[in-house]
């Protein structure tokens, strides 16, 4: 048979193509040289309590990553010996856990090497992965029938209604369970990657979790008050829907009052803020006030009412203009010495004198009891004291004396305390200088204040006997 130059530049083609593909196909997919001599590979015994499954040819992972495969799975005194087959050039570290797992339930198994850590030398020749180091999966047929057994202890009609629940349940939510599973999957790997900082945190977790114990009741007691404010908040859901709706529009036109009273409201709201600040350090004192003034009302009620459209004349309340003078006198002790007070009849306004002025004479004195110097002390119950520095110090307050005198030098005290003086006077200012204008008595010229010259001729020599220093006070010609 004659072949064409045509065919057999084809045959040599077809022939060139088919070895390439074997050669392709032994090498690279079928690793005959690995397979037959080893080239490429080295050898590692793992010792497993069982087989699990393990197959000959099977694949062996690290890191996801296939490195080999499972050459030989041979039966021993003591359970199984698996040789895997590893390619050279992979670094797997020694201290590793070898396990192996299934695909799926009746899927090809393999084995997963998991390294301990990175900082071991790596695997070689010959090497043992011990038992203690391995594990198998569980018997798939021992958990199916501890599955069977498990189900047929459920009644059937109950089975029946969980799996007609589990499916009304998940019904129609593929979409949202993929996404439940794909977002769990995603923070699994998340926790992987940032295994260190959660291991620590689990670790360091137990105070916290202690805390959560020992308040308990008070974590129920808020459940329960929760559980009250939204049982409220369902009950009135028109309500809070309302308030919800006009809430708005209603912040809006406050807001525009606010723009309306500007700068009236802010400077209000910022004195506002002052007495907020005295009203709550006087808290108690105000409470007091609250409760004690409706009785006093009361009483000044009943004290007038009881003489109303009556002629009696000793019923009800009456005002005495009896005014006790100087019973007691009045107290002179810690204000200004006598030498250093103004006259009452002066209308000008000095400055206050520096310090502070109360009487201080001793608490218990019948002098101005109502004084300064029996304040209670807000921040310290028991306490009386005329200043806040002294209720709040460890000093007890020191009289200057029992008040019926001033004793001592008037500008100093014998306890040690302050007292009021009058603010340094100024010295006084030097007089200024009168002005004079010095003439000439020849020709009765002189420089006045512009500095020009003048000449007046009745202050010459040769003037009128009749001047004298009081003509010179009059206009000419009087």
């Amino acid at each position: 048979m004659h072949l064409t130059r045509r065919v057999r530049i084809q045959l040599a083609i077809f022939t060139v193509v088919a070895l390439v593909t074997v050669a392709v196909m032994a090498l690279h997919f079928i690793k005959l040289p690995a397979v037959l001599f080893g080239v490429g590979q080295y050898t590692v015994t793992m010792e497993l309590p069982k087989s699990g499954g393990l197959y000959e040819s099977g694949n062996v992972t690290y890191r996801g990553t296939e490195v080999g495969r499972v050459q030989s799975v041979r039966l021993t005194d003591t359970g199984v010996e698996a040789v895997l087959a590893l390619n050279s050039g992979i670094d797997i570290p020694s201290d590793l856990n070898a396990e192996v797992h299934s695909q799926s339930a009746i899927g090809e198994s393999y084995v997963l090497l998991l390294p301990r850590n990175g900082a071991s030398p790596p695997l070689k020749n010959g090497d043992v992965i011990a038992l203690a180091d391995t594990s198998v999966p569980p018997d798939i047929n021992a958990l199916l029938s501890a599955a069977n057994t498990g189900l047929q202890a459920i009644p059937r009609d109950n089975l029946k209604t969980v799996i007609d629940e589990s499916y009304t349940a998940v019904g129609g939510l593929g979409p949202e369970l993929s996404r439940v599973i794909q977002g769990a999957s995603t923070l699994a790997i998340d926790a992987r990657k940032n295994l260190d900082p959660l291991t620590t945190l689990i670790d360091q977790a137990q105070p916290v979790l202690d805390s959560q114990t020992n308040t308990s009741d008070a974590i129920q007691a808020w459940a329960s008050h929760v559980a009250t404010v939204t049982a409220e908040l369902q009950t009135h859901n028109e309500a809070v829907a309302g308030v919800i709706d006009k809430g708005g529009p209603a912040a809006a036109e406050v807001r525009r009052l606010v723009e309306r009273l500007q700068p009236t409201l802010p400077i209000l709201l910022a004195n506002l803020v002052s007495v907020g600040q005295v009203a709550l350090t006087y808290q108690s004192d105000i409470e007091q006030l609250l409760v004690v003034f409706p009785q006093t009302i009361a009483a000044e009620q009943a004290g007038i009412l009881a003489n109303l459209n009556t002629k009696q004349d000793y019923k009800g309340q009456y005002l005495s203009f009896n005014l006790n003078l100087n019973l007691p006198p009045p107290c002179t002790t810690g204000f200004l010495p006598a030498q250093q007070q103004r006259v009452a009849a002066f209308e000008d306004y000095p400055p206050r004198p520096a310090g502070d002025l109360y009487c201080r004479v001793p608490q218990d004195s019948q002098f101005n009891v109502r004084g300064a110097r029996n304040t209670p002390c807000e921040t310290v119950p028991g306490k009386r004291a005329p200043t806040v520095a002294l209720c709040e110090s460890d000093e007890t307050y020191i009289p200057l004396n029992d008040g019926f005198n001033w004793k001592g030098d008037p500008n100093a005290t014998l306890s040690g305390q302050p007292i009021p003086q009058l603010p340094p006077e100024p010295p006084p200012a030097a007089a200024p200088p009168i002005a004079a204008a010095e003439y000439d008595p020849a020709t009765g010229s002189y420089i006045g204040p512009d500095g020009r010259r003048y000449t007046q001729t009745d202050l010459a020599k040769g003037a009128p006997d009749d001047k004298t220093w009081q003509t010179m006070l009059l206009p000419p010609g009087s």
